[in-house]
């Protein structure tokens, strides 16, 4: 188990230490710098100054060099557009907001979508099968941002119940919560409408059936627990791109979250802020993604965590 783990550690490093060299390229191989909307704007003198400021008249190399030594010492740098905020101080500020609709549009598509998949599976070919797959062609067809008008325009426009475009107690989540959740809802309604109709169609099942076991009994002790597997599989990226915050729905409803400054950073050429929001979004996939092989094993004894799988 320690091999295993020092494996796994160690692979996330190195996949952390890919995704910001390919970032840190691709952001650079764009033409221009963050000041080259202001060179008609600014003496030449002061441009040559903020780019020393920022390192940006170093050669790349030197730059990467830099960029990777204030990384371990875990400092994301400085904001280029932001004289008085760090984007460590952004990230902080973000992540409050979008963890907090993550992790409501997590529970959401968690309870319903396990809770409608089992119904459809156990009414297979039925009227409540084909409204629970209704739902999930819905919410695979529409994303979240056309979900997002949809639900303003019905739920705090038509009908007003749901406050928008603020921020300040838990009204405000509602209505970004259900719009990220209804997509993720959907898919989970399908993972584990299709996993639950094969383990109830299993050997045991149906022995423990013939003995006038309950259904109920069934679906609670045996069904759920070997049937949520694959909806724990698309947990991973789930939860790391529901915590990290949607940049389409934040900015719908006006969320102070993440996905604004992440925007905000690619329209300004603000290298820091984009890289240091994609770092953090891709550690928190790496590491949810590790946590999940680890519930695997919680799940289903059977799954071992060894050097020997792959």
């Amino acid at each position: 188990m320690s091999n295993y783990l020092i494996k796994r550690v160690l692979m996330m490093l190195l996949t952390l230490w890919i995704i910001v060299t390919l970032t840190f390229s691709l952001m650079h191989a764009i033409p221009g710098d963050p000041f080259a909307s202001e060179s008609d704007q600014l003496p030449e003198q002061i441009l040559a100054n903020l780019r020393a400021k920022y390192n940006l008249d170093e050669p790349l190399p030197i730059q990467y060099v830099l960029y990777l030594k204030n990384l371990i010492t875990l400092d994301l740098g400085p904001s280029i557009k932001s004289d008085t905020r760090g984007v460590n101080d952004m990230i902080a500020d973000g992540f409050s907001a979008s963890a907090t609709l993550g992790l409501q549009a997590i529970v959401i598509a968690l309870f319903f979508g396990i809770l409608f998949g089992i119904i459809a599976a156990l009414n297979r070919n039925k009227w409540l099968d084909y409204l629970a797959m209704a739902l999930a062609v819905l919410g695979v067809a529409i994303p979240s941002f056309i979900m997002a008008p949809l639900l303003i325009n019905l739920f705090a426009i038509k009908l007003p119940l749901f406050p928008v475009a603020t921020w300040g107690t838990w009204m405000h989540t509602v209505l970004p919560s259900l719009a990220l959740a209804f997509g993720p809802l959907a898919i989970i309604t399908r993972y584990m409408r299709a996993s639950m109709i094969e383990v109830m169609n299993q050997n045991y099942i149906r022995t423990a059936e013939a003995k006038g076991v309950p259904t109920v009994s069934l679906v609670v002790r045996h069904g759920i627990r070997n049937a949520i597997l694959p909806v724990v599989t698309f947990l991973g990226p789930l939860i790391a791109s529901l915590i990290t915050g949607t940049f389409v729905v934040e900015k719908i409803f006006a969320v102070p979250g993440i996905g604004k400054y992440f925007v905000d950073g690619i329209f300004n050429r603000d290298y820091p802020v984009i890289l240091g929001t994609t770092i953090f979004y891709s550690s928190i996939l790496i590491v949810t993604i590790f946590l999940i092989d680890i519930a695997y094993t919680l799940i289903d004894p059977r799954i071992k965590l060894t050097n020997k799988e792959g």
